[in-house]
C-alpha cells in the first residue's frame, strides 16, 4: 500500500457514526455520503433506523427524493417501492420482479444518541464493539449535540485532535492558555487505541471555563483522552481549584468536570462529517450554561475549520509535502500508523478472506473513558 500524507481509502470493518438521533425524523427521508457512498436513512414504524444505498437499481435515481410509505421507500422515477431488507416489493406494471431488482442496506445501531453504521463486511458487524459514550444520555449529564461539515480530509481533523498544544495559538480567547504549547502530552498505547494525558498544575484558566466557573483563581487542568481509530475522542476534561488534590483523584465540589465527544466520518477523500458535545456534571437543569458551553465549543471549532480547510487549499496545490515533525506530533503518529495497519489488514483480508484468524477488527469497547 502506498504510502501519502492523506489516505486516498478509509477503513471499511467498523462502525462509524451516520447521524445524531434527532436527524433522522419519524416520517422523512435523510440522506448523507459517508465514505463515498450516497446513503439513505429513515425510521420504519416501529422507530427503528433503516439505512440504504441511495440508488434505485432501475437507473440510479436517489431514493431520498422519493417517497416513504410505511417500513418502505418508494422511488418516484418509476414507483419501485423496496422494503427494510433491501428486497424490491413492487414494480409497477409487471408482475415478476428479478430477484437482482435490491438496493443494499446496511446494519445499524441506535446507542448514545448516535445512529451508528458498518459499511464493511457484513458478517463482522458485531454491536458489542461499539464504543461507549455514555453522558450522551445519562441523566448525570447535559449537553447539547452539535455538528460540523469539513471541507477537508478527515485526517487533518484528527491530526489536529490528537495535538492539543495548537489552544495557544489557534484558540487564544476560547480553549486555550499560554502554558497549553508548554506541555508535553504523556502518550500511552491502549487496547487497539491511545490514551492522551494532560496536566497543567497552577495554570490561568482557559477563557470557556471562567464564563461558567463557580469559583475563581488559578487552577489545576486536565485533559484526558482516549483515541481510536478510524476517528473517535472521547475526553474526560476540567479545572479544579489548585492544590486541592486534582491529580490525585480528589475533585473538589466546586471544580467542573467535563466529557467531551468528538467524533468524524469521511464524506469523501476531501470532505467529513464532525460530531461533537461538551457535557457537564454540574448545575444539570441551567438551560443558558448548556447553550453557553455549547456556542463556546462550536466558536473554537469554528477556529479549528479555518485553519484545517485553509491546511486543506495547500496540501491540494502541494501534494508532495512531507512534514517535519515537532515533539507534539507523538500521538497523532502513532493514530496514523493503527489506520495505516487497519488498512493493510482489510487489504489482506479481502485478498485472502480464508486467511486464519480473520475476526472483526473493530476495536472490542472496553469501559474507556470511566465516569
Amino acid at each position: 500500500m502506498t504510502e501519502t500524507y492523506l489516505p486516498d481509502t478509509f477503513i471499511e470493518n467498523a462502525w462509524y457514526v451516520s447521524a445524531w438521533d434527532h436527524e433522522i425524523g419519524p416520517d422523512a427521508l435523510f440522506a448523507r455520503t459517508l465514505l463515498g457512498k450516497p446513503l439513505l436513512f429513515y425510521r420504519r414504524e416501529d422507530g427503528g433506523v433503516v439505512a440504504m444505498d441511495d440508488r434505485c437499481c432501475h437507473r440510479a435515481a436517489p431514493l431520498s427524493i422519493g417517497r416513504k410509505e410505511g417500513d418502505c421507500v418508494r422511488c418516484l422515477y418509476h414507483g419501485l417501492k423496496f422494503d427494510p431488507q433491501d428486497v424490491c416489493v413492487e414494480m409497477p406494471g409487471q408482475e415478476r420482479i428479478p430477484p437482482m431488482a435490491r438496493v443494499r442496506t446496511y446494519p445499524v445501531v441506535e446507542r448514545d444518541r448516535f445512529v451508528w453504521i458498518w459499511m464493511g463486511a457484513p458478517d463482522l458487524a458485531d454491536p458489542s464493539t461499539i464504543l461507549s459514550f455514555f453522558w450522551h444520555a445519562s441523566p448525570e449529564w447535559a449537553m447539547k449535540p452539535g455538528y460540523i461539515h469539513y471541507q477537508a480530509h478527515v485526517q487533518l481533523v484528527v491530526d489536529n485532535l490528537l495535538d492539543f498544544a495548537h489552544l495557544s495559538y489557534v484558540h487564544p480567547t476560547t480553549l486555550g492558555t499560554a502554558r497549553n504549547a508548554q506541555v508535553k502530552a504523556q502518550v500511552e498505547a491502549i487496547d487497539g487505541g491511545l490514551r492522551i494525558t494532560r496536566w497543567a498544575l497552577d495554570d490561568e484558566m482557559p477563557p470557556n471555563h471562567q464564563r461558567v466557573a463557580r469559583f475563581e483563581g488559578r487552577v489545576d487542568r486536565w485533559q484526558i483522552y482516549e483515541w481510536h481509530p478510524p476517528a473517535f475522542m472521547r475526553m474526560d476534561a476540567g479545572s479544579a481549584p489548585v492544590g486541592t488534590g486534582a491529580p490525585e483523584g480528589r475533585i473538589a465540589e466546586v471544580a467542573m468536570k467535563f466529557r467531551h465527544t468528538s467524533v468524524q466520518t469521511p464524506e469523501t477523500t476531501r470532505t467529513a462529517h464532525y460530531f461533537f458535545c461538551q457535557a457537564r456534571n454540574f448545575e444539570l437543569d441551567n438551560t443558558a450554561m448548556t447553550e453557553a458551553i455549547f456556542q463556546d465549543v462550536s466558536t473554537a471549532f469554528a477556529e479549528d475549520r479555518t485553519m484545517i480547510e485553509a491546511q486543506q487549499k495547500i496540501l491540494d496545490a502541494t501534494p508532495g509535502f512531507r512534514p517535519v515533525a515537532t515533539v507534539h506530533d507523538q500521538a497523532l503518529n502513532m493514530a496514523r500508523h493503527l489506520v495505516r495497519k487497519r488498512l493493510e489488514e482489510e487489504v489482506r483480508t479481502a485478498a485472502n478472506p480464508a486467511a486464519s484468524g480473520v475476526v472483526p477488527i473493530m476495536v472490542a469497547a472496553a469501559e474507556g473513558v470511566k465516569s
